[in-house]
């Protein structure tokens, strides 16, 4: 009885001791990465020990948390620029690259049956396009029949880094666009109901006939969504999957980028789908729980050498090993303890 105890005893110590290193973190943020960001989290709490709470508020909600440090990380598909990033004491990563794709509630039309443009998708934004069987939209889907039907436009209603990627592509293929609206987490829309998160942009889409949405590429997949084509640069149409993010995401130059500043919308290539980007982890740069941090980064550092094929399967893009290496660089270099001291080693 004595020697059970005394197993017991030490069992129940050791629980005590890994409990004690186990640190629970918080992230606030991307709408656009969540379904990757919950499936890593998931697995991870399996592996490590470690759970993450992550609020998907949109990438607005996740700045203004990880400034007011109400979480021990932010996530955002817009990145700041290295003056914002200095002024709010933070350092930025990418974590995920993915797509954005329009989606519609057309009675009779199917997954990627419909073609678009950048330009049509712009007017249409814009409240020039009201139907949908706009002699602009016919001529580019000459094999769809188009009913007379009102065009309802679903926008995003929170600020958000789907947002700023969406009219981030519509302001370089539309002058009117960027004149009028321009390119931003949150903008003056001239249409549209808005719905909270890629979430709530696939439920109002879903509900309501005749709409067009806007959403990450996974949430179109898994809700079974019917999306629309888009012409990217060259004039080609290409389905939105791995690899014609992957074909976008080539382009992102990360080694000449001060701060992992980078944007792909609307990249060359036969291939290319055009409205893709990455999402991007914010950090203090002076954390006041390293403990907290450290976890973050491990996490992290986790996703990118086990989580790729969950990413590929959710037909996300994972980071390729060199930039991999340039964040932990980063780490090292940018994250430190009150007293200065660099967290990751």
């Amino acid at each position: 009885m004595l020697k059970i105890a005394r197993i017991m005893l030490a069992a129940t110590a050791l629980a005590a001791a890994v409990g004690a290193n186990a640190t629970d973190f918080t992230g606030a943020g991307s709408t656009f990465a969540y379904p990757i960001f919950a499936k890593w989290a998931d697995t991870y709490k399996k592996d490590a020990g470690v759970g993450m709470n992550y609020q998907s508020i949109g990438s607005g909600g996740g700045i203004a948390q990880v400034k007011a440090k109400t979480v021990d990380f932010g996530a955002s598909d817009m990145p700041l620029t290295v003056a914002d990033l200095d002024k709010a004491g933070l350092m930025q990563f990418p974590a995920i690259m993915g797509g954005v794709v329009p989606v519609v509630n057309l009675e009779g039309v199917k997954p990627g049956e419909m073609k678009l443009t950048g330009p049509v998708l712009a007017d249409i934004y814009l409240g020039k396009i009201k139907s949908w069987n706009d002699p602009a939209i016919a001529k580019l889907n000459p094999g769809l029949k188009l009913a007379a039907e009102p065009i309802t436009v679903v926008r995003r209603s929170d600020g958000s880094g789907t947002t700023f990627i969406w009219t981030n592509y519509l302001s370089k293929v539309s002058p009117e666009w960027k004149d009028k609206v321009g390119s931003s987490t949150a903008v003056a829309w001239p249409e549209g109901v808005g719905g909270k998160g890629n979430e709530g942009v696939a439920a109002y889409t879903q509900r309501i006939k005749g709409s067009i949405g806007y959403v990450e590429y996974a949430y179109a997949k898994k809700n079974a969504m019917t999306y629309a084509l888009v012409a990217n640069k060259e004039g080609d149409y290409v389905q939105p999957n791995i690899a014609s993010f992957q074909a976008a995401a080539a382009y992102a130059d990360w080694k000449s980028a001060p701060g992992f500043y980078v944007i792909i919308t609307d990249q060359p290539g036969k291939t290319t789908w055009p409205i893709a980007g990455a999402t991007f982890v914010l950090l203090q740069k002076t954390q006041d729980k390293p403990a907290n941090a450290t976890q973050v980064m491990k996490f992290f550092d986790w996703s990118f050498n086990h989580g790729q094929k969950a990413a590929e399967d959710l037909d996300y893009v994972p980071l390729p090993p060199n930039v991999v290496k340039m964040i932990a660089s980063a780490w090292h270099a940018d994250v430190k303890d009150p007293s200065g001291k660099a967290i990751w080693n």
